[in-house]
């Protein structure tokens, strides 16, 4: 059997969502935001872009 002092403890930390009907998020933790694209990608696409500005530079350089 659960402890009487932690079962208090959790009415005391959910007790104020009964008031909210509905409105009561799904978790009370905090969220940590993802990104929709992971940093290897997102590293792979900077190279991508960047590696082509400077070469298209470097081109219209030599062609002048």
């Amino acid at each position: 059997m659960a402890a009487p002092q932690k079962i208090r403890r959790a009415n005391e930390k959910h007790a104020k969502n009964i008031e909210k009907k509905g409105n009561v998020p799904k978790t009370l933790r905090a969220k940590e935001e993802k990104y929709p694209v992971g940093p290897w990608l997102l590293a792979l696409f900077m190279f991508v872009v960047c590696g082509s500005a400077i070469f298209q530079i470097i081109q219209s350089i030599r062609l002048a």
